[in-house]
């Protein structure tokens, strides 16, 4: 892949060996200025969890110390009163089959998808639609709930989902650039713990085998574990 003049430049500042966090931190903010938008800060963590292992599985969400810096768009299948407490709690849009019907008829102007328990005989038939691009909703992330209200007002807040892939790496959205360096600091020191604390009982050998911050435009910074 053919990298831009900007990103060479930058790659150029970046040490070849992991820094501590507060280190990692400093230069991605260094490097901030040189684009027309505010770019998102992502973590990359390697672990070394095997896929194949259901109890092996790291996975879940956290409600960061100081949000991701964007307003998340959420829906939520729910009737009766949970309907009504849903919108009241801030949710973009709420439905039951006249939602499903819009999914599936190609809508997915959306960032999160709930729905209360009652709702799953309903928004089953969308895993097919809502699966891939990491939308259905799920008990263990905390999107299938009765109280849905609660859950609408985390994510409108900056909750960040999380999931190991098949190589066991794990990607997420922790900031923004224009965010000062202490509050990116916490939210990543906040993640970092929580994958820390969710370490397999059954896992043998290393757990974190690497971690690295970018912004959108930015090569990776290797932070030391």
């Amino acid at each position: 892949m053919k990298r831009s003049k900007r990103y060479q430049e930058l790659a150029k500042k970046v040490p070849s060996d992991p820094v501590p966090l507060e280190k990692a931190v400093e230069i991605l903010k260094d490097f901030g200025g040189s684009t027309k938008f505010d770019e998102s800060i992502e973590i990359h963590m390697r672990l070394g969890v095997d896929d194949k292992q259901a109890d092996q599985i790291v996975r879940g969400s956290i409600v960061l110390p100081h949000g991701i810096g964007k307003t998340q768009r959420v829906i939520v299948f729910a009737k009766g009163g949970s309907a009504d407490i849903a919108s009241e709690a801030g949710a973009d849009e709420v439905g039951q089959e006249d939602l499903a019907k819009k999914i599936k008829d190609g809508w997915l102007d959306f960032d999160v998808c709930i729905a209360a328990p009652d709702m799953m005989g309903v928004v089953g038939p969308l895993g097919k639609v809502l699966g891939p691009r990491g939308l259905m909703p799920s008990p263990r992330a905390g999107t299938v709930t009765p109280d849905v209200a609660t859950a609408v007002k985390e994510y409108k807040a900056g909750k960040v989902e999380f999931r190991n892939d098949k190589a066991g790496n794990l990607h997420a959205v922790v900031g923004k650039l224009s965010f000062e360096t202490a509050q990116l600091h916490e939210n990543i020191s906040a993640f970092i713990g929580l994958i820390d604390s969710l370490k397999p009982a059954t896992l043998k050998g290393t757990y974190v085998k690497g971690i690295a911050i970018a912004s959108t435009m930015s090569p990776g910074i290797l932070v030391a574990a």
